[in-house]
């Protein structure tokens, strides 16, 4: 990926605003006006990294010279506090955050920090950067408030069963065999987000047992659209709209003053559609699902939705999920918990814990939605 080239050619086909623009992970951005982002003062950004794509739209007359002059010297205060060193312009120190994430938080890059750990014997206080240290913490808080259905340290199983960086099993989105009972079994030793303590005031993260494993693959996307945000506040832009992986947050409006909308996608296998639109008012969105990632083994559709506390993928009726919360962080983990508990448990959680969360379900070739009481005030 060329991030200058990217951040000069405002995405033009890709980005065209008389259609919807589909992302990839359930969620859909829906423009609501004719012709290309750049005739509608929107400067847009995107690329590829941490495996997947990623986009920004930014709108009003700052954002629109941050591209266009994008030789000019970037702003060393903002970009010294986003973490990032000054590059040629805004999609050039977009991309550097991001890349940042992947080199800390990625478990399929083996030198990143997150990998050094989990390849770790050492039961002693290792130190570790600070955002890192943020994202494992809230993953853990994550996990104990969801009773282990979010679980920090799920690799083992993930890659077992085919789907993680470490794959040892299976394979993914086509014929394949399952894991025997005891390797899961002797896998779910290994599991358990209590092997893992965090110290933020000293910087450093430990291991009770070596063969414990921190997996963020469940919210280091929704971090990354979080610091992405950031690198914009700090810049000044006060209208944009930002994506990692098919998660996003927004902040003000578009030119003409309307919101910045989003769609739920339907989850169907092969098919890209709308089922749900919502005005994503100054907050995040993430979903999870169990339509893309899969495999089939003797006519039985397997899930890469692994449940941590019985080492199997989940069994239910809930297709996806998705999170509004004000960070992506919080939206991405949420999601990826409620997905894993099933419509019952995770609404029952959702109510109980205030979460504004959609739901939809496969009732036969029927889908069913349902929602917790603060997710209606949103729908449209």
């Amino acid at each position: 990926m060329n991030p200058t080239m990217n951040r000069r050619n405002y995405l033009k086909s890709s980005l065209a605003l008389g259609s919807s623009l589909l992302l990839p992970a359930g969620v859909i951005a829906l423009a609501g006006c004719s012709g290309t982002a750049r005739e509608h003062g929107i400067a847009a950004f995107d690329g590829k990294i941490m495996g997947t794509g990623y986009s920004v739209l930014t709108t009003g007359q700052q954002d629109m010279q941050a591209d266009m002059q994008a030789d000019m010297q970037a702003d060393m205060q903002a970009d010294a506090q986003a973490g990032v060193q000054p590059g040629e312009g805004l999609g050039q120190r977009i991309h550097a955050v991001l890349q940042d994430v992947d080199t800390h938080m990625s478990t399929w890059r083996n030198d990143s920090e997150l990998s050094r750990f989990n390849a770790s014997e050492d039961g002693d206080w290792q130190p570790m950067t600070s955002r890192t240290l943020d994202v494992i913490a809230h993953a853990l808080q994550t996990s104990k408030a969801s009773e282990g259905a979010f679980d920090a340290t799920v690799e083992p199983l993930v890659s077992l069963w085919g789907f993680g960086a470490q794959a040892t099993g299976s394979g993914t989105g086509s014929t394949s065999s399952r894991p025997t009972r005891e390797a899961i079994s002797r896998t779910l030793g290994q599991i358990g987000f209590d092997a893992i303590d965090v110290d933020l005031a000293a910087g450093a993260v430990r291991k009770h047992t070596t063969t414990a494993q921190l997996d963020l693959s469940g919210i280091a996307k929704g971090h990354a659209v979080d610091r992405l945000a950031q690198l914009l506040d700090l810049e000044g832009h006060e209208n944009y709209l930002v994506e990692v992986g098919g998660e996003l947050r927004s902040k003000g409006r578009k030119p003409d003053g309307s919101g910045w909308r989003v769609a739920i996608e339907r989850p169907e296998v092969g098919r890209r559609g709308v089922y749900k639109a919502v005005d994503l008012d100054n907050r995040a969105i993430a979903t999870s699902g169990n339509y893309r990632n899969y495999f089939d083994h003797n006519g039985t559709r397997y899930s890469h939705s692994i449940d941590p506390r019985t080492g199997q993928p989940v069994n239910h009726a809930l297709a996806s999920v998705s999170v509004i919360a004000d960070t992506t962080m919080q939206a991405d983990a949420l999601s990826t918990a409620l997905m894993i508990m099933g419509p019952e448990q995770g609404m029952a959680f959702a109510e109980q814990h205030q979460v504004t969360a959609h739901m939809i379900t496969r009732q036969g070739e029927a889908l069913v939605e349902q929602h917790s009481p603060l997710f209606a005030a949103l729908a449209g």
